[in-house]
């Protein structure tokens, strides 16, 4: 292992109590928070809601296109301003690449602590979130700041996607093979982060991965033979592949040594460097997922992870899904591995080795 990476005298994740999407609420308490609000009801044109727990809302613009919006922000998971600003904008452009669809502009989201950090601690964040949009191609055309207890920061993204190419987190079908197309251990690489533990070569690993665009979704949404995507973020790869089972009506299996994982992940996980966000996505949704027996606790972490700008899970036709996982890998995907199966059956995640 390299030394681990040196601290800076001001740690962004110091004024925080918890950071990127190991953030998010655990999946039981959002489904208490959501179960009595309203749904699509009238809105003919709104092609998705809440429903599904898909990644984004989906308005029907016109006959051929339709308009995806969503939100994502969080509280730092490093402590370079610059790298924070753009694991938040890669996460949040995300969620639209992976229903289809290709940005078109995006509003930023800043709340921070400025009577305890420097004017330009802020600017950097900023700076780091448009060189991502500009990535991107699209402009950061506005937002909204306050002054908050913790630093919080991410992005309002606003795309449009032909309606024949969108894609859903409920559209898997029976005989599809799944594509994660990032290795896991963000959540893992943090955890030992905020310990001042993480050697400076998975430092380098951890930003690479978290601010690599998940464009590839643009793409492959325009085949007609990948049914379903979604992105792997808070919940895990464990608990965005129930959503998608349920959302499908499908039992989804998952094969755990054919996925991709951080270099040094295991090795740290079994030290115990886990967030509590893992301890929580597994109380939230053991009850349907069935693990192999005698699997060490450490590797049922990697698999409730929670991921920070993660991989898309991608349901295809399982007949084109080599020659598929081929196009993803070469557009600049090396992680990507296929990974498991879709089959009918009582909704649910089945884990092999």
């Amino acid at each position: 292992m390299d030394s681990p990476v040196s601290s800076p005298s001001f740690r962004l994740t110091a004024l925080a109590h918890g950071g990127g999407c190991g953030c998010k609420l655990a999946p039981s308490v959002l489904q208490q928070l959501l179960q009595d609000q309203p749904v699509a009801g009238p809105f003919a044109r709104l092609l998705v809601g809440t429903e599904t727990g898909d990644d984004a809302a989906v308005w029907q613009l016109d006959g051929e296109t339709c308009v995806i919006a969503t939100t994502d922000f969080f509280m730092p998971v490093v402590d370079d301003p610059f790298d924070f600003g753009r694991i938040a904008a890669t996460n949040a452009i995300s969620d639209v690449y992976a229903m289809g669809g290709r940005p078109i502009m995006a509003l930023a989201i800043l709340g921070m602590p400025i009577d305890k950090m420097p004017a330009e601690t802020v600017r950097d964040i900023l700076k780091g979130g448009s060189t991502i949009c500009a990535e991107a191609g699209i402009p950061v055309a506005g937002g909204h700041s306050i002054d908050s207890p913790e630093p919080i920061y991410g992005l309002a993204v606003i795309a449009t996607c032909p309606t024949a190419s969108l894609r859903r987190n409920s559209a898997a079908r029976d005989g599809d093979a799944l594509i994660l197309t990032k290795a896991l251990g963000v959540g893992i690489y943090s955890a030992a982060f905020r310990k001042g533990m993480l050697p400076a070569d998975a430092y380098a690993e951890f930003i690479a991965s978290t601010t690599l665009l998940n464009s590839i979704g643009a793409e492959l949404a325009l085949d007609a033979d990948v049914h379903a995507m979604t992105d792997v973020t808070g919940f895990g790869i464990l608990g965005h592949a129930l959503e998608m089972a349920r959302g499908s009506n499908v039992r989804i299996w998952l094969r755990a040594d054919d996925m991709a994982v951080f270099s040094q992940a295991a090795e740290l996980a079994q030290k115990d460097f886990v967030t509590g966000a893992s301890h929580r996505n597994w109380a939230s949704y053991s009850a349907d997922i069935a693990l192999p027996d005698g699997l060490p606790a450490w590797r049922r972490h990697i698999l409730t992870d929670p991921q920070t700008s993660g991989g898309l899970l991608v349901s295809c036709d399982g007949g084109r899904a080599e020659e598929l996982l081929g196009r993803i890998i070469a557009a600049g995907y090396p992680a990507a591995r296929i990974i498991g199966t879709v089959e009918e059956g009582e909704p649910g995640v089945r884990v092999t080795p």
